[in-house]
């Protein structure tokens, strides 16, 4: 079965914006299946934001990703 975008619901999503990037965390459904948390960076360069991989994390990147998913726990079915 092929990715059918439109299938793909967003239920719930929580950016924090860093210096020269942002972690996003939402809660995504495909095909109205079980929700399940997606963690992305987007890095900042000459101000368009790129998809990467989220790598390591500095002390404040990490206190609040894990607020963020605890924000978006509540919204697993």
């Amino acid at each position: 079965m092929a990715y059918e975008k439109e299938l793909d619901k967003e239920l719930f999503k929580t950016e924090r914006e860093f210096f020269n990037s942002k972690i996003v965390v939402s809660v995504m459904s495909y095909n109205e299946g079980t929700p399940k948390i997606q963690i992305s960076r987007l890095n900042k360069n000459d101000d368009q934001w790129s998809f990467s991989k989220l790598g390591r994390l500095t002390s404040e990147e990490s206190a609040a990703l894990i607020e963020m998913i605890k924000e978006a726990r509540d919204h697993l079915a």
